[in-house]
């Protein structure tokens, strides 16, 4: 699956080339790809045809749209927003319109004449391929936020979220992600702290690769008990994701072309600055520079794999597992 900072450079991408701009057709290749969409193909198309994008946003993985709808009045909020979920292999592409199909082409949306600083022509397309399906495109009601901030990462910091992503907890990422709420919340599981911060509801945008190199960087085994986890544990966690994440999306913001948002689903271009996923029996760096030759561990782990040093991460005599 995608994390959260191969999602992020598709924020990016689709707030530089498609916010502002207006829908005027949409195309349904493959319904299978709008199943989410209850009301079908032809009324996601009917919303969308003359709707304008206000801003692109993201709450950990999910990745929504806000719509200004073609009978709205430029003051009023967007009620309304056009959510991708990009599942394995989903991909949004912004190509021209000579550009030839793709082979799992889904879904095309044109767009409005628009042009960048320098005034050359944007594509005026946008297209979403998937190969496994597992993915897809749908409409969703805006909802403003418990708590008064913005959705989610965005240009404009709209305070509103979709119902469907409500539920999701901020992430580390997010300016308006409040650590004293993430500690009280933790410290109430009784649980091992990897499955906890795989938790979406306690913090978003974690997924098993960045868990495992943001607990290596933390010190950390997988299996430490959150309900006995000191204060500056936590803290030291949570400063690592946030480090493993801002590399992986400075890695991904420059590995892309600019007319092409994708999301791969392997983390591929962050894979040489791995520290502990996969990496099994190989050497761990932070030991080397103490002149030990540690290897990397892996153990089974909720049907995934986990990777520690069992020097730097020394299993824990009351975890979690």
């Amino acid at each position: 699956m995608p994390e959260l900072p191969e999602v992020e450079v598709v924020r990016r991408g689709l707030a530089r080339w498609v916010r502002g701009r207006t829908i005027t057709a949409v195309d349904v290749l493959d319904e299978r790809s709008v199943r989410r969409h209850a009301l079908g193909a032809e009324d996601l198309r009917g919303n969308l045809v003359g709707a304008r994008v206000v801003d692109v946003a993201r709450r950990g993985k999910f990745l929504w749209m806000p719509l200004e709808e073609a009978s709205a009045v430029r003051t009023t909020e967007p009620k309304l927003a056009l959510m991708a979920h990009l599942g394995m292999s989903g991909q949004l592409l912004v190509e021209d319109a000579a550009q030839p199909d793709e082979k799992h082409l889904k879904v095309r949306f044109t767009l409005s004449p628009a042009a960048d600083d320098a005034g050359t022509a944007m594509p005026e397309q946008l297209r979403f391929v998937d190969q496994r399906i597992f993915g897809g495109v749908f409409l969703a009601d805006l909802a403003p936020t418990g708590d008064g901030q913005p959705g989610g990462r965005s240009e404009t910091g709209l305070p509103l979220v979709p119902l469907e992503a409500a539920h999701i907890a901020r992430d580390p990422l997010d300016p308006a992600f409040s650590f004293d709420d993430f500690y009280r919340r933790l410290r109430a599981r009784r649980t091992g702290i990897k499955r906890a911060i795989l938790d979406q509801g306690l913090v978003s945008g974690v997924g098993n690769i960045y868990a495992d190199e943001s607990l290596w960087a933390a010190r950390l085994h997988y299996a430490r008990a959150t309900d006995t986890m000191r204060r500056k544990e936590a803290e030291r966690l949570i400063e690592a994701c946030r480090d493993v994440m801002t590399r992986a999306l400075a890695a991904g913001g420059t590995s892309f072309d600019s007319l092409y948002v994708n999301v791969n689903g392997a983390s591929g271009y962050f894979a040489r600055s791995l520290n502990a996923y996969g990496r099994e029996r190989e050497g761990c760096y932070r030991c080397a520079e103490l002149g030990l030759q540690t290897k990397i561990r892996r153990d089974t782990f909720m049907n995934r794999s986990s990777y520690t040093c069992p020097v730097c991460q020394p299993r824990p005599r009351n975890g979690r597992w």
